[in-house]
């Protein structure tokens, strides 16, 4: 049987998210890496070169995948609160996501990926969205665009990034589920928006 190069390279990064998302670039290691994958580690050095190469090309495919899933969102943009709901939506299914732009949060020399340029166009993409709404009236102008779209972000990642906090704010709240959570998220986008 021909030796699948692509499918080997798809079994290691598959193992790398979940290694990085767990350890962090600094923690990770190639050898669980590559055994969690059931890859020889050379492999590794052979495809994406050393371990900090190997985190940027992580990076890349998971920013490669909120981009294809979010590629219509720009209209959603006006709507503040729809957006906040694709994206609480995004982190619940997608929960190593946020973990890795944590991690990759918390270099300090961040490693640049091949996709930095595509991520920039993405964000201006976004906020453009964000003023052309507000130039239309459809979201209130007392804001930065560039503040709203940050806020929504940092909104709808929140609820993922600390539930140990979540589980505190939330004690005997009657309802605390994740559609709760997501309902109140939209209304609160839609206020900020106003």
């Amino acid at each position: 049987m021909p030796w699948d190069t692509q499918r080997t390279k798809q079994l290691l990064l598959d193992a790398a998210v979940q290694e990085f998302a767990e350890f962090g670039p600094e923690g990770a290691r190639v050898d669980r890496i590559a055994r969690n994958a059931g890859v020889n580690k050379e492999r590794i050095y052979q495809y994406f070169g050393n371990k900090e190469q190997l985190f940027g090309h992580v990076i890349d495919q998971e920013l490669a995948k909120v981009m294809a899933a979010a590629s219509p969102m720009p209209a959603h943009c006006e709507d503040l609160g729809e957006f906040a709901g694709l994206l609480f939506d995004w982190h619940s299914a997608n929960p190593n996501f946020l973990r890795l732009l944590r991690w990759e949060g918390l270099l300090l020399e961040p490693t640049p990926t091949s996709r930095d340029n595509e991520r920039a166009a993405y964000y201006a993409e976004r906020i453009a969205a964000v003023r052309s709404a507000q130039q239309a009236g459809r979201v209130g102008p007392d804001l930065l665009p560039q503040h709203l779209l940050y806020a929504v972000f940092a909104l709808s990642a929140w609820w993922f990034a600390a539930p140990k906090v979540i589980a505190m704010v939330m004690a005997g709240v009657p309802d605390d589920s994740p559609q709760s959570r997501r309902a109140a998220l939209v209304a609160l986008a839609r206020k900020l928006g106003q």
